[in-house]
């Protein structure tokens, strides 16, 4: 829209407003001072008034103009002005703080808004699992053996914030590492070395054709057995999920998460973490190498309360490194007796996922201690003499069963405890040094979103 043809200078005559008011076909002209200062609206209707009670064509227009009329600013929200449409008004001019002429908007023509500088942010949650481990990895179950595995996850998060930059920079900043990667382009952070090896592995699987600024934190310490290279993967992969115009699918994101940590940054490990993250809820997992399904189960609001209130997650002190505990498990899988360990914690697993959607938590609990059992004998890595001296002594004061989650080696153990021994349990933990970490249930698996950020935020410069 052409806003010169619907000006005109105060000076200039009644002809001329009539030939502009032809030139715009809306009906009326904005009369302006030297200084270009909206001062009056004149419509083809006051003209013809105007000539009617004997004035002629080349009268000046500010004669006839209406200094009292509807205008708005430039930021007025489209509401309202849909509202002063609505309410007999032809054309509303906007103005901006010095009364000039910058906008205008009608019934016929309301200005698509412009698209605002946004960031993209996500959130993913951990997991922790309950039986299964071992079945998950590919090497197990590309063989006859099905994998399975049942887990939920919790609200502990791993939490990403993204933003475009105009130029090639690649910024990532890290809460949890305490360092920052600062790079000209992508190549050269690809490059750079450092701790941000698995951000580099998914900046390599997603390949982003422009700069960035990323900041990561987690709720939960890292190497902690709760799949969090995997719900950090997450993330950071809803984040940019949030600019592709055809975003990926669940699986896509569990399997590109995957593919970075397990192939580009070769850390060995299963698939169920990815999953978790990603889908989120309590989910029955069934790995094959035709497919890997993911089974949402149906389980009783009361039974979900109960399981939630019956189970203590304990941060033991010690982290672990998974990658290491995987490649030696791998390596004990060709035992024979290993492999039978592996399936009979796969069979284990169906029975626990009939206990919770049967309400029978009693015997859900016993089966975590049946899975820890067999779990520890999968290597000699998994436990150690203080996690084995943590998990008895915990049986001692209340715990019917529980289990390291995670690879093993440290992080957490989670512990199944009635509800008149629960006090009895969290007072020896915290005696003895640990940290019950509180936690509920989360349904949503990982959470992205975009934000305008003028709407939201502003940037505070300091000197």
């Amino acid at each position: 829209m052409q806003l010169d043809s619907f000006l005109i200078a105060e000076n200039d005559s009644l002809r001329e407003a009539l030939w502009r008011i032809e030139t715009n076909h809306h009906g009326v002209i904005f009369v302006t001072e030297p200084h270009g200062a909206v001062i009056g609206l004149v419509t083809d209707g006051d003209i013809r008034r105007r000539l009617l009670e004997g004035g002629a064509l080349d009268d000046a227009i500010a004669l006839c103009a209406n200094a009292d009329f509807v205008w708005e600013g430039p930021a007025t929200p489209r509401e309202l002005l849909l509202k002063k449409l609505d309410h007999r008004i032809r054309v509303i001019p906007l103005l901006d703080a010095a009364r000039r002429l910058v906008g205008l908007v009608s019934r016929d023509h309301m200005p698509v808004q412009a698209e605002m500088a946004v960031y993209a942010r996500a959130r993913a949650p951990v997991r922790i699992s309950f039986g299964g481990g071992g079945s998950d990895v590919t090497h197990y179950f590309s063989g006859r053996e099905g994998g399975a595995v049942i887990n939920t996850t919790i609200s502990l998060y791993s939490h990403a914030t993204l933003r475009l930059r105009d130029d090639a920079r690649v910024i990532i900043r890290s809460l949890d590492l305490g360092e920052t990667l600062d790079a000209n382009d992508l190549s050269a952070a690809l490059k750079q070395p450092g701790r941000f090896g698995l951000i580099q592995a998914l900046l390599r699987a997603v390949n982003p054709d422009f700069g960035f600024e990323l900041f990561l934190h987690s709720d939960f310490p890292m190497n902690s057995g709760l799949g969090g290279s995997a719900v950090v993967s997450a993330a950071v992969l809803g984040c940019f999920n949030q600019f592709r115009r055809d975003q990926w699918d669940p699986h896509e994101l569990a399997e590109i998460a995957y593919q970075a940590e397990r192939l580009y940054l070769g850390v060995a490990g299963g698939w169920q973490d990815q999953y978790a993250t990603v889908f989120g809820g309590f989910n029955f997992m069934e790995f094959r190498m035709d497919q890997n399904i993911v089974h949402p189960l149906r389980i009783h609001p009361d039974t979900l309360l109960e399981l939630e209130e019956s189970l203590i997650l304990c941060d033991t002190g010690t982290t672990h490194d998974s990658g290491d505990i995987h490649q030696d498990q791998r390596q004990m899988m060709v035992a024979a007796k290993v492999r039978e360990q592996v399936e009979n914690n796969v069979e284990l697993c169906y029975h626990m996922r009939n206990d919770l959607l049967r309400g029978r938590l009693l015997q859900f609990g016993q089966a975590l201690d049946k899975a820890w059992q067999i779990k520890r004998q999968l290597s000699e890595k998994i436990s150690s003499a203080r996690l084995d001296q943590i998990y008895e002594s915990a049986r001692a004061h209340g715990a019917i069963g529980g289990k390291l989650l995670g690879a093993g080696g440290g992080g957490f153990f989670l512990f199944y405890v009635p509800p008149f021994l629960k006090h009895e349990l969290i007072i020896h933990l915290e005696r003895s040094g640990l940290k019950v970490r509180p936690f509920r249930f989360e349904q949503d698996g990982l959470r992205a979103w975009t934000v305008r950020e003028c709407r939201n935020h502003m940037e505070i410069e300091t000197a």
